[in-house]
């Protein structure tokens, strides 16, 4: 069944709900744009955007959200086949407040759990997580039972397998302390031969926060390739041969939520097709930058033609303003109301 799959991903799936409104807070916004969300499953959306075959394992509710999430997966080139609807528990939502250049407050509605965190061993092809090509999965799915389990049986039938990317992911409303994440992330390290996270990440998973040794404690760890990313100095990608740091790209940034997810989406590609290490982790930064240049996330995902441009210096948005942006959110809604 997943022999034309090239990319499985692992976690959190749900709705964002995005103001169509810049620098507004959420008690006086009136309009929202309605989009699929999670960050598992918008990386799975960034490498089908760059010609590949993702599938998402995840838990949607018994509700009109949950058959969205499934709609919308499959719209936009992910296979939701291993997709488990909870009965119970409802598809999470989440808000965010658009402050540019730099402030994006999230509001994750996901109690007393999410459908994503139920997800048991049970669930889980074992058979395709073993062969598929390349298995992405976050830390946030390590935060809560079953999934927790869940996860680690996907790690034993992967056993270390090449292209086991591990996105650290560490968001602290999911857990109870730093210390209860680190001794998640340790284990789990034992099988990834990719670690990607920035300096707050890399601290809960390894103690340090100063990239170059980050990146080594990554290595000793047991992963082959280690990537830190340093924000607005840009990204240092180690092996145990090779050290590339590559600068980030200037571009004015609209919403900054996303633009790991797109990183994490080329990260794929470049893996997958052989890329040398600086040209994948170039590549990344020019299509986490595209992603922050817009107002969304699945749906602003970059083609391989809009990456290129980034890095030839052009404008990937051919020059629209966040009112054309906004406008074009609009009527793609409209179009979409129309259509049901």
């Amino acid at each position: 069944m997943a022999a034309e799959l090239d990319i499985i991903t692992f976690g959190r799936s749900g709705v964002d709900l995005y103001p169509l409104a810049v620098g507004t807070g959420l008690e006086d916004v009136h309009s929202f744009g309605k989009f699929l969300g999670g960050s598992p499953a918008n990386v799975a959306v960034a490498a089908a955007r760059l010609g590949h075959a993702p599938a998402l394992i995840s838990g949607v509710g018994d509700d009109p959200f949950g058959r969205y999430v499934k709609q919308e997966l499959v719209r936009l080139g992910v296979s939701d086949r291993f997709v488990v609807t909870d009965p119970v528990l409802k598809t999470p939502i989440t808000f965010c407040e658009i402050y540019p250049p730099d402030d994006f407050p999230l509001y994750f509605y996901r109690k007393p759990s999410a459908p994503d965190l139920q997800v048991t061993p049970e669930d889980l092809d074992l058979a395709a997580i073993g062969e598929v090509p390349l298995f992405w999965f976050s830390g946030t799915g390590l935060s809560e039972e079953p999934s927790r389990s869940a996860h680690h049986a996907a790690l034993q039938a992967r056993g270390r397998t090449r292209h086991t990317v591990f996105d650290l992911d560490y968001r602290p409303m999911f857990w109870s302390s730093p210390e209860e994440a680190r001794e998640q992330y340790r284990e789990a390290l034992q099988y990834a031969t990719v670690a990607v996270g920035n300096r707050e990440e890399c601290e809960v998973a390894v103690g340090e926060t100063e990239p170059e040794r980050a990146a080594d404690a990554l290595l000793e760890a047991g992963v082959e390739i280690a990537i830190v990313k340093q924000g607005p100095k840009g990204v240092l990608g180690k092996t145990r041969d090779e050290r590339v740091e590559v600068a980030p790209n200037m571009i004015q940034v609209i919403n900054g939520l996303g633009a790991g997810d797109s990183f994490g989406g080329s990260l794929c590609h470049g893996l997958l097709t052989g890329q040398g290490l600086e040209e994948t982790l170039t590549r990344c930064n020019a299509a986490g930058a595209i992603v922050t240049s817009r107002l969304e996330c699945s749906t602003a995902m970059p083609t391989t033609e809009e990456i290129d441009l980034l890095i030839a210096g052009g404008d990937p948005n051919g020059g629209r303003t966040i009112e054309q942006m906004l406008s074009d959110i609009r009527a793609r809604g409209t179009e979409q109301e129309a259509r049901a």
